[in-house]
């Protein structure tokens, strides 16, 4: 175990240099988050398809628990848990920039350099056109259940529950539960609870109260995740430990256009629909997912019914409810219906990331509506919700609450819907057997896994030996 505590170090001390500014220790989150024994309990596993490119490097690292796919390759770094999900990475050909059309010269490759990602998501493409064959990730530490969607990283530090959304970042802290998609950021610190959008034609800006974060998703001295929604999930990681110990599992009932990976947990009185992609690490439990919907990784769907395409991203939590049709629940949102006070989405329905109901008395949101922040009566939806076709008319600033939208609301939502089709159309959902409609649904119903197993004693104690998995 001698070589990972040294690894340890040397990773702190890469992510203290580019955040000195902020006089930010990380070796406090490091020191009480990890457990070392821990490092060498659980394997690692690699997933193997015909239809993803396949090269899987790694060399002085730490993978315990995590799951690949696609290129990736791992340098003197601890992933602990994470999924790595290189599924959509651009292809050798692919255009990135229109107004600089040069085709990448090879498949593009998750690059993960002198960082420690704590049971973090890792997922899309990289926007960086600076580095369009590789998605940059250096010298950061991200913390549990943070989400890093299409953004290269260097020299970050993100807290619980974070998301970093198609944007490039650079020494920069994130606030625990705060989500951002803001193209780049240099040498910023986002407090927790912080909602920014900001694009040249529309920012949308939401903040929680101190009092409401403390409550879902806090943090203590040392940076370690506290508070409702950390309750929630802690409860159920049991069920995932399973998956490590048993070789072989019952088969999921499922159409045969649909998938359901290996390491996800289903439970009870589960139904699942045509072109229905259920991804590694999602916990369904009397749930009906109809078709053409999918429960991304960390996603958690219990007791609830959704009706059909819908997307539930990253982290996305839906209990006690009835979800529209294609309407879609952003990451890390926190949707807490009861049996006694179910929670109902109209269709066509938009909840943005990181949004929390919890509610005592049965709600309702209407049809076509956005939804934002923190709801607990019908009363909060005078402020947190907005029709579609109202901020479609906006041209200029709307406040609402707590909310502050500015610029040309028509762009915002037609942004939104163009991502909610990318994500449908990427995810299989309008499969008729036509191979050009594929996706992830089915693409991901053969998938293999390697399983690979680190040193279980000595100074490499916890530490994978240098391998290469190629075609």
């Amino acid at each position: 175990m001698d070589k990972v505590k040294l690894l340890c170090g040397r990773i702190v001390s890469r992510v203290n240099a580019n955040l000195r500014e902020f006089d930010f220790e990380t070796e406090q989150f490091i020191s009480n988050a990890i457990e070392y024994d821990k490092l060498s309990k659980f394997y690692c596993f690699y997933g193997i398809t015909s239809h993803h490119p396949i090269d899987f490097y790694f060399k002085h690292a730490s993978m315990a628990g995590s799951y690949f796919l696609g290129k990736c390759a791992v340098n003197q770094s601890i992933i602990y848990k994470s999924d790595i999900r290189g599924d959509e990475l651009k292809r050798k050909g692919d255009i990135m920039d229109k107004d600089n059309p040069l085709p990448l010269v090879e498949d593009e490759t998750i690059v993960i350099n002198g960082s420690l990602l704590y049971k973090t998501l890792v997922h899309s493409n990289s926007h960086n056109i600076e580095t369009p064959e590789e998605f940059t990730i250096r010298n950061t530490v991200s913390s549990h259940y943070a989400n890093i969607h299409g953004s290269t990283i260097e020299g970050c530090f993100l807290g619980p529950f974070a998301t970093i959304d198609l944007m490039n970042l650079h020494s920069c802290i994130v606030g625990e539960f705060s989500y951002v998609q803001a193209g780049e950021f240099f040498h910023k610190q986002i407090d927790p609870g912080v909602i920014h959008i900001e694009t040249s034609d529309f920012s949308f800006q939401f903040k929680y109260k101190k009092k409401v974060i403390d409550k879902y998703i806090g943090v203590n001295a040392s940076f370690q995740p506290r508070g409702l929604i950390y309750q929630f999930v802690m409860e159920k990681e049991p069920e995932y430990e399973r998956l490590f110990k048993v070789v072989d599992l019952p088969p999921v009932k499922a159409p045969q256009s649909s998938a359901v990976n290996r390491y996800a947990v289903i439970k009870g009185d589960t139904k699942i629909g045509e072109n229905v992609l259920i991804a590694q690490g999602a916990y369904l439990e009397n749930a009906y997912m109809g078709d053409g919907s999918n429960a991304q990784e960390n996603t958690y769907i219990i007791d609830s019914h959704l009706i059909g395409m819908n997307i539930t991203a990253h982290g996305g939590k839906i209990i006690n409810a009835q979800i529209g049709q294609k309407t879609f629940v952003g990451f890390n949102s926190f949707l807490l219906g009861k049996q006694t006070a179910r929670l109902t989405i109209g269709k066509g329905s938009i909840v943005m990331p990181h949004t929390i109901i919890d509610i005592e008395t049965p709600l309702q949101i209407p049809n076509d509506t956005i939804v934002w922040g923190y709801i607990t009566s019908e009363a909060d939806l005078k402020t947190h919700t907005i029709a579609i076709e109202e901020l479609n008319s906006v041209d200029g600033e709307l406040n609402s609450g707590e909310m502050i939208f500015s610029g040309k609301g028509k762009i915002f939502i037609d942004g939104f819907k163009r991502r909610i089709e990318q994500i449908l159309l990427a995810n299989g959902a309008y499969y008729d057997h036509d191979e050009d409609c594929r996706g992830h649904a089915q693409d991901d119903q053969q998938i293999a896994f390697n399983t690979l197993q680190p040193y279980r004693s000595g100074k490499n104690k916890g530490l994978y030996p240098f391998i290469r998995i190629r075609p």
